[in-house]
């Protein structure tokens, strides 16, 4: 029988997989998947299942770097790449978390306000300052309950598509087997999915958070043995890696595909086909499937926006604390590592402030998403030749399995990046 201690006992097998893989659902990719819907119905089901596998390999990469080396991706690249590339890498990686931040927080103002009412810059402005304050301060426990918890809200999507009349077996031929389309539109959109779900504040993130779970387990052992020369401790941290890592990027696939799914059911199938933003697909959910279904989506994209902003910013953080060898970690005080909460704090109150100048968020998604492509495939490269690396992994280099797959995602991120260069 399950009981509240195995309960407790499970979910504290999951922490970083899991959270990645909701921040990957943020406001941002929400209006992508919407637009995918409403444009061509369900016909780009199939891409999220063909991601799926992609996003768990690449994203188990990252997650093992973390929790073997104890240091997060930035320290790992500089150790290997001259310290002009991994600065550009830092820079290119800060600029477009920083207007994602931008596109997610006037996301969660224009929800708020279609539920409420009032100035949509002013609830922007409490969503940023909340997103600001959290990581300063909250210690790494606090921020990770708080952001497990915050991955319920992703369950809105679910209820939405079980709100809604459903072909289940049309959706899971379609899915199953993709109808191609001619013509740029569809190509644009394919690798506007792909980019929204392999992102590189992902990568960043996973790793620094599986190497922040290693050095506190370092400092809490007082025999100072090394934990990597443990074969039975290893296995049992590769298998929690392994299913963290799985069930969080499932789980991301799931939402994006119930987004995609509820948008083409209801926008798609009455003939609105120009969706832009997540507040336009909330607004145009409202007469065509009611009310509560109006509201569930316009929280889901508040929900996930408290998730993903801290997530965004934290990322930023650690590349830059990583790569000028500044101390990090939201275990840490403020003053501690000033360096690392700065770059958070100033990443957050700047994507904010966006929100209040001329510079349309939307747009500037696409300026972030071009960086986001741009930066993923030589991020991935380095990653591979990490896992490949005995000096780095030692006996625990990445399997032969895992290293087609991991490199098959980077080809794939890699001709996405052409085709978005030629598209354009």
């Amino acid at each position: 029988m399950l009981t509240l201690h195995h309960a407790r006992k499970f979910a504290k097998r999951f922490g970083p997989g899991l959270i990645t893989g909701a921040a990957d659902d943020d406001p941002s990719g929400l209006a992508t998947y919407s637009q995918a819907g409403a444009q061509f119905g369900v016909g780009l089901l199939w891409t999220l299942a063909f991601t799926t596998p992609l996003m768990i390999s690449i994203q188990m990469v990252s997650a093992r770097i973390g929790w073997f080396t104890g240091h997060g991706l930035g320290w790992n690249i500089r150790r290997v790449m001259p310290k002009w590339v991994t600065a550009g890498i830092v820079v290119l990686l800060v600029f477009a978390n920083t207007l994602n931040i931008a596109a997610d927080i006037a996301a969660m103002g224009e929800a708020l306000q279609l539920i409420v009412g009032g100035p949509e810059h002013g609830h922007a402005l409490v969503f940023g300052l909340i997103c600001t304050v959290l990581p300063l301060r909250l210690n790494y426990e606090s921020m990770v309950s708080v952001l497990k918890w915050l991955t319920l809200a992703l369950l809105a999507y679910v209820a939405v598509v079980f709100m809604l009349h459903v072909d289940w077996e049309r959706v899971m031929l379609d899915t199953a087997i993709p109808s191609f389309q001619s013509g740029g539109a569809y190509w644009i959109m394919v690798v506007a999915v792909l980019g929204t779900t392999i992102s590189p504040y992902l990568f960043f993130w996973q790793a620094s958070q599986e190497a922040e779970q290693r050095q506190r387990m370092d400092r809490d052992r007082s025999d100072g043995v090394d934990l990597a020369t443990n074969a039975s401790f290893v296995q049992e941290h590769l298998s929690r890696i392994k299913l963290d890592t799985i069930i969080g990027m499932v789980f991301s696939n799931v939402i994006a595909f119930c987004v995609m799914l509820a948008t083409a059911i209801t926008l798609n199938q009455h003939g609105i086909t120009d969706i832009q933003t997540t507040r336009q697909a909330a607004e145009a959910l409202r007469p065509l499937a009611g009310e509560l279904t109006f509201v569930l989506f316009a929280l889901g994209i508040i929900g996930t926006g408290m998730l993903a902003v801290p997530v965004l910013a934290a990322s930023a953080g650690y590349a830059v604390a990583d790569a000028f060898e500044w101390r990090s970690g939201l275990d840490r005080d403020v003053l501690e590592a000033k360096g690392f909460f700065g770059v958070i704090a100033a990443s957050t109150i700047i994507g904010t402030s966006i929100d209040f100048t001329p510079l349309d968020p939307i747009k500037a998604l696409v300026w972030s998403a071009v960086a986001n492509g741009i930066i993923a495939v030589p991020i991935m490269a380095v990653m591979m030749w990490l896992g490949s690396n005995r000096e780095i992994l030692g006996d625990y280099m990445l399997s032969r399995r895992h290293l087609v797959l991991g490199w098959f995602a980077t080809a794939v991120m890699a001709a996405a990046v052409i085709a978005m260069i030629v598209a354009g």
